[in-house]
């Protein structure tokens, strides 16, 4: 575990080091803008590369026989930001365009102790009503949509390639698998569409739409970006509303 820990710390070079002198080339044979966009993509790259050797902070291992575990990073948050990163940099690399995040399973007990909730998540949805624990639940909610709200206005300050935004151009899903932790129901579910999704979304509004499956959405989410689907899931039509 030290020895590989010691491989990790001195094998730290940024990999635009790596590439340095082929980005040089690539930057000579750009236009402005291209070039402009290409700086910004390094610039970004080289932060989140700063951002991560700062979250490394453990300077030694102690010898142990236990496995160097893999999974999320103490720091729930930063973790967040990360992956949302990535998926910023894939998206305006066209690395893909279409990506799935999962912050958290639905039956999740993950405690918040940084933000001063030490109870599991999924205890506190079963809190009968009570203020206090409703009140916590909220807090929760909070932490989740304000890391979701960064990504968001990431995307709005990065221009795509036809000169509107990296939002302007995407449609996003953000929601949940359960409305009611109490009685652990999956109906009137509350979701977030965010983008304009090439000009055919209209954001900023509240829809409160008939009893219908969510699948429903994802039929007309297709539709907008050209797919001619019919059904996907457990649909039965089209999302008329968005």
């Amino acid at each position: 575990r030290q020895k590989n820990f010691a491989i990790r710390q001195e094998s730290e070079r940024s990999i635009l080091d790596f590439v340095l002198e082929e980005t040089g080339d690539v930057q000579r044979r750009l236009g402005a803008q291209d070039r402009r966009k290409f700086d910004e993509y390094l610039t970004v790259v080289r932060e989140m590369e700063k951002r991560l050797k700062a979250a490394e902070q453990i300077k030694s291992l102690p010898d142990t026989d236990a496995q160097t575990p893999a999974g999320i990073p103490p720091d729930f948050a930063e973790y967040m930001q990360f992956m949302y990163d990535m998926l910023i940099l894939a998206f305006q690399t066209d690395s893909t365009r279409i990506a799935t995040l999962l912050l958290a399973y639905d039956g999740s007990n993950k405690t918040f102790p940084k933000i001063g909730i030490p109870e599991g998540h999924h205890y506190l949805t079963h809190n009968q009503r009570n203020p206090q624990l409703v009140k916590k639940v909220a807090e929760i909610d909070k932490y989740y949509l304000t890391c979701f709200a960064n990504f968001l206005e990431k995307m709005s300050k990065i221009e795509d390639v036809d000169g509107k935004s990296l939002l302007h151009n995407s449609m996003i899903v953000y929601g949940g698998a359960i409305a009611d932790g109490n009685r652990h129901t999956h109906d009137n579910l509350p979701v977030i569409l965010a983008g304009h999704a090439g000009g055919t979304l209209t954001p900023g509004r509240f829809n409160k739409v008939d009893r219908q499956p969510m699948s429903n959405l994802f039929v007309t989410m297709l539709n907008r970006f050209g797919v001619e689907a019919k059904t996907f899931g457990d649909s039965n039509g089209r999302l008329e509303q968005i």
